[in-house]
């Protein structure tokens, strides 16, 4: 994008009910139930530059992108048996 000097800092903070990891509640699901980004920027770009950096960061996080459109997950279980 051609910008120059650009510092940053990024925060996550997390909320979760912690019985449901571990397993003190099985009703409490298990999991985040809300994730804040907090973006810190030190930078002389202008305030449109720093949005399209935020949205092209957004765009092309792989973290981001698998949070917000989750992928569809399958399981194959096999079992080996235990050699004698």
């Amino acid at each position: 994008m051609g910008l120059q000097e650009v510092y940053g800092k990024i925060t996550a903070i997390g909320l979760l009910d912690l019985r449901g990891t571990l397993g003190v509640d099985p009703a409490v699901p298990v999991g985040f139930k809300r994730i804040e980004l907090k973006i810190e920027l030190e930078t002389k770009a202008s305030d449109q530059e720093i949005e399209r950096l935020l949205e092209m960061t957004e765009r092309y996080c792989v973290v981001f992108q698998t949070l917000v459109s989750p992928p569809k997950i399958s399981i194959q279980r096999k079992r080996i048996k235990k050699a004698e």
